[in-house]
């Protein structure tokens, strides 16, 4: 064995023996009796073989179990050999003791899918997982366990943490999950990005940290465990990185005799409500993943490949609905475009350089200033594999290496897999790209019919939990509902009231978060929020009271419990304050003026979202911008197999349902920093659909328009190519034999590509030009060095599902000296299927 090998198994003879007998492999496996897990310095070993893994992060309760087949082959098809999710404890078992691996919870079912489509699982069991997750992962009833802390050395929280842990170990177990029984999971994860908190818990979190590996060690699992954002990982657990930018930021694991390894490569930024919109380009993150493997980087993984959709109150504080929509596939199961064919192609790149990058010494060579070329080299192998780095943010340059010169744009990395030919480029995009469009579905909006139900405000005599002041939100709700109630009742006098018209009441609130609806006697007077940043607020507005008894209701929301930080088990929200001033009296304190609290609200806890209990309602006509109002109409699934969306840019704050499964939360009324709500089209899963009677319930908290309301089909059905004359020849056009990178077709340049979604053809090009065109699919325009290329497209492509055209200024008649000519072919095309209608809006 060679010198800092590592080998995890199961040592027991007879199981090896079993395995044996029963020809198990896994998913990637090479069919022989070397089951098992290995790692050096260079790489992991999987079943005696090296390997190079491009990972995505995929969370099944996301994603409908429908849904997941064609998931995972989407990741596959984009190059991916590794799938990565989180265990989600607080679905699993959201009562002590009581377990649920069921329908899409069902973690082994997810397991298997990834397995039979022949990749491998990396497992982050946490506990604790953050993921954007409602409390982290961690389940509500941990928090009521007396004197815990979690995530230290606190032995009730250790004992429940290693509880759950052997759970999952022991149904991955059972169902011979773990590589070293012939399964996929190559990999699992204890804890989770621990550094972000250990300096709060001092010498304690260090005991942790080694605790929870010593603790993960003992399971035998058989494969190697890791840790990510761990500096004191224990000896036997692999440091690992997570962040955008990795090939730079990371130290490198604990130990010189691990592999480099990049748990999380953040595909875009998660978003909250009241998030203008984000990106991160292909580029950047193609350019991230090249220079990480060019620094002995052997595994990266992308967080999120596909995010899927928080349904029901699974995301935790602010978080929206549609989870990493800016990742390679996006919330609607589309891939999106370039960044997954860019990425794709960065991915083949790698693989036709896979065998440098696993047995090559690696050196840096000066190639300038921000110029550098990385470089692994095995003579006796005739092995050579080079990445020419520009790291210039804004310079374009020449360079010269081993006699050649190579153009490299800024911030840019050229892979080379034989020290010599450019096959990919993390700047040039040889991919297609693509706009989303969403087309009004009009199946699904005849005949609208909206009905309405309101909800009624508890009276202080019907609230049933009664405190001298108002209780905090989380520790009465227990993670049941969104929803308390808080309600108390006080008596004015007539000399109480000011008789100056210019003096009237105004009650003042302070809240921990995260929202609250206002009545006063009765009536609806406000609402406010605070934010993902700062979740506590102050509500204050002018109220009209009365001679007599006044009754103050508040309904205190909570959306999504948070996720992350220290002492997470003391989070708060809720009511703290209730004062009014103006009175005669001076300023009236209500704090602690006796107040009743009642949990959730009658539609929700008696469930009329669900067709059977929607018809104990006596729904009536409905009327808009009226709070705590519940709608409900029936519609009929849209034809075709598109994902379904629904437009509810016209209501404010609430929930969906669709025959009785939750789509998540919607949150338009509160607007972004350049003035539009952070997302409007919220996700259908057709397998919610029946072909008619479709039901739909929406909660309104704050008052919408539900005649607004429209079900869309979607599609990314605008596809767009823009490829210059320098670009390499796509990265396909190579392959490597015997350590001889050779070419496999005849014309080795720059191709422009474009391709339709499954069942579509090209019926229009909208755009064609050759020159310096500029702008993005769907928003392209000519430059000033501009040859109309629409006639040759059109010839190339109209009535087809693909098309290739060349890059040639003389194919296009082009002027080659125009002065600022980026010598570029841009096409834009329109596919359908030949009964579609045209676009009702365009993303």
């Amino acid at each position: 064995m060679m010198a800092g090998l590592h080998f995890s198994w199961i040592s027991m003879l007879p199981v090896l023996v079993l395995l044996a007998t029963v020809g198990l492999s896994s998913a990637a496996g090479n069919g022989t009796s070397n089951i098992g897990v290995k790692y050096d310095s260079r790489s992991l070993i999987v079943n005696g073989k090296r390997e190079l893994f491009f990972s995505g992060s995929l969370h099944y309760p996301r994603i409908t179990t429908k849904m997941w087949p064609e998931i995972i082959g989407k990741a596959k098809r984009g190059g991916l050999n590794t799938i990565q999710t989180y265990v989600f404890w607080n679905v699993h078992e959201p009562r002590q003791g009581q377990y649920d691996f069921t329908g899409n919870y069902d973690l082994v079912k997810f397991i298997r899918e990834i397995e039979k489509q022949g990749l491998w699982v990396i497992l982050r069991i946490g506990p604790y997982i953050q993921a954007e997750w409602n409390f982290g992962g961690l389940p509500y009833w941990l928090r009521e366990v007396p004197k815990i802390l979690f995530r230290t050395n606190n032995k009730p929280f250790k004992h429940h943490m290693k509880n759950w842990t052997n759970v999952v170990i022991k149904l991955m177990k059972n169902e011979k999950l773990f590589a070293s029984q012939g399964g996929p999971i190559i990999l699992a994860q204890i804890e989770n990005e621990y550094n972000n908190i250990a300096k709060a818990y001092k010498k304690d979190g260090i005991k942790y940290v080694q605790w929870a590996g010593k603790m993960a060690e003992e399971t035998n699992i058989g494969v190697p465990w890791i840790m990510c954002k761990e500096k004191y990982a224990p000896d036997d657990v692999i440091s690992v990185c997570n962040g955008r930018n990795c090939g730079d930021t990371f130290e490198g694991p604990n130990s010189p005799d691990k592999p480099t390894l990049w748990t999380e490569n953040w595909t875009a930024q998660y978003r909250v409500f009241g998030d203008p919109p984000s990106q991160r380009s292909a580029e950047d993150l193609a350019y991230s993943i090249a220079r990480f493997f060019s620094k002995n980087g052997t595994l990266a993984n992308y967080y999120m490949y596909h995010g899927g959709t928080n349904v029901g109150r699974g995301a935790s504080a602010f978080v929206k609905t549609a989870y990493y929509d800016e990742a390679p596939i996006d919330s609607f199961g589309l891939t999106k475009e370039p960044k997954y064919g860019h990425l794709k192609d960065c991915h083949s790149a790698l693989k036709l350089a896979r065998k440098g990058l696993l047995w090559g010494k690696l050196s840096v060579q000066s190639l300038g200033n921000f110029l550098e070329a990385h470089i692994f080299e095995k003579n006796d192998m005739n092995i050579c594999v080079a990445f020419l780095s520009n790291n210039n943010t804004r310079v374009d340059t020449d360079v010269v290496f081993r006699g050649v010169k190579y153009f490299l744009p800024h911030r840019s990395i050229s892979i080379l897999p034989d020290c010599k030919t450019v096959v990919f480029n993390t700047q040039r995009v040889n991919s297609q790209r693509n706009a989303r469009i969403y087309y009004h579905a009009q199946e699904s909006n005849k005949d609208i019919s909206w009905k309405m139900w309101q909800e009624t405000l508890p009276t202080f005599e019907e609230a049933p939990m009664e405190s001298m002041r108002p209780q905090e939100q989380i520790g009465l709700t227990k993670d049941t509902s969104d929803y308390l109630w808080y309600t108390t009742n006080f008596v004015l006098e007539e000399d109480d009231l000011s008789m100056h018209n210019e003096i009237r009441p105004v009650i003042q609130i302070t809240s921990l978060g995260h929202a609250m609806n206002v009545f006063v006697n009765g009536k609806f007077v406000g609402n406010g929020h605070g934010t993902k940043i700062e979740k506590a607020f102050a509500f204050q507005k002018q109220v009209e009271l009365k001679v007599g008894m006044n009754h103050i209701t508040l309904l205190g929301v909570v959306i999504g419990l948070p996720d992350s930080g220290v002492y997470l088990e003391h989070r708060m929200a809720g009511v703290r304050y209730v004062t009014c001033q103006g009175l005669n009296t001076g300023t009236l304190d209500l704090t602690r003026n006796r107040w009743r609290h009642q949990v959730g609200i009658s539609g929700e806890l008696n469930m009329i979202y669900k067709e059977e209990e929607s018809k104990k309602v006596q729904w009536s006509d409905p009327q808009p911008d009226i709070p705590l109002t519940w709608y409900q109409r029936y519609f009929d699934a849209p034809h075709g197999d598109e994902p379904v969306a629904i437009d509810i840019s016209s209501m404010g704050k609430g929930m969906v349902w669709v025959n009785g499964q939750s789509i998540g939360r919607y949150w338009v009324s509160y607007l972004s920093p350049i003035g539009k709500p952070t997302q409007t089209m919220y996700h259908i899963p057709r397998c919610y659909l029946k072909a008619a009677e479709n039901l739909m319930v929406v909660f309104e908290e704050i008052g919408g328009k539900p005649d607004g309301i429209v079900v869309m089909t979607v599609a990314r059905n605008v596809i767009c190519t823009k490829v210059s004359e320098f670009h390499p020849a796509n990265v396909r056009s190579w392959k490597r034999k015997k350590n001889v990178i050779f070419e496999t077709v005849e014309d080795v340049k720059p191709k422009a590509v474009l391709r339709c979604p499954d069942g579509n053809r090209i019926r229009k090009i909208s755009f064609a030009s050759f020159g310096n065109p500029t702008g993005k699919c769907g928003n392209m325009t000519v430059g000033n060095c501009h040859k109309d290329a629409t006639a040759i497209a059109e010839q190339a492509c109209l009535g087809k599902s693909s098309c290739v055209m060349s890059i040639k200024a003389n194919d296009y008649d082009a002027d080659v000296n125009c002065p600022e000519t980026t010598l570029t072919l841009a096409v834009e095309a329109i596919c359908r299927r030949r009964r579609q209608i045209s676009p009702s809006k365009r993303i």
